[in-house]
């Protein structure tokens, strides 16, 4: 059976998360979702069919989806994908046991622990931050903090879609890659 995971968005074209493929073909066959792009490279054959392996599938009836406020589930490992363990102060790229999580606005001056707030540091630039906001310690973020508001579930999806460029026209990446470079 073909492995991988493919790209499942709701009938107004909204990523839902992903699937496996064996799942995505189940629905495809029960007439549960349309077939929007294909694998191109990957075939299922039965005695009396082929198909070709789906990359994206969208469902034929829109689903009420009821986002969770906390996304504390993986926090940590999500936020540091999103920032592609890349210190957001410093620029240096690390394994992630050398990397920490900054609050950009601390606690202590009323900032909570959001994905929003919290930006990917290496120790020795959280250490020379400190208690202080971005600005007060003369340490400007490399990454606008418009690109460090998308929702965790969505860096998961952006994640997948580096070895998937048939899903990036689908999570509107294109924005957030210039907006990244610009960055850098």
């Amino acid at each position: 059976m073909i492995t991988g995971r493919v790209l499942l968005l709701n009938f107004s074209y909204e990523p839902l998360g992903t699937v496996g493929v064996a799942r995505a073909v189940c629905m495809w066959f029960r007439g549960k979702v349309f077939v929007e792009e294909n694998d191109g490279a990957n075939v299922l054959r039965s005695p009396s069919q082929t198909i070709s392996v789906p990359s994206v599938v969208r469902l034929r009836t829109y689903v009420n989806v009821h986002r969770k406020r906390n996304e504390s589930t993986m926090k940590r490992a999500r936020i540091y994908i999103r920032d592609k363990y890349r210190c957001q102060y410093c620029g240096d790229h690390r394994h992630a046991s050398d990397l920490t999580l900054d609050h950009i606005l601390p606690r202590a001056q009323g900032g909570e622990s959001t994905p929003q707030n919290l930006a990917t540091a290496c120790v020795p630039c959280n250490q020379r931050k400190g208690n202080r906001t971005p600005e007060q310690a003369r340490m400007p973020l490399l990454t606008s903090q418009r690109y460090l508001s998308i929702g965790l579930d969505r860096v998961l999806l952006c994640h997948y879609a580096e070895s998937k460029p048939e899903w990036k026209k689908y999570l509107f990446m294109e924005e957030f890659e210039v907006e990244q470079k610009i960055a850098a």
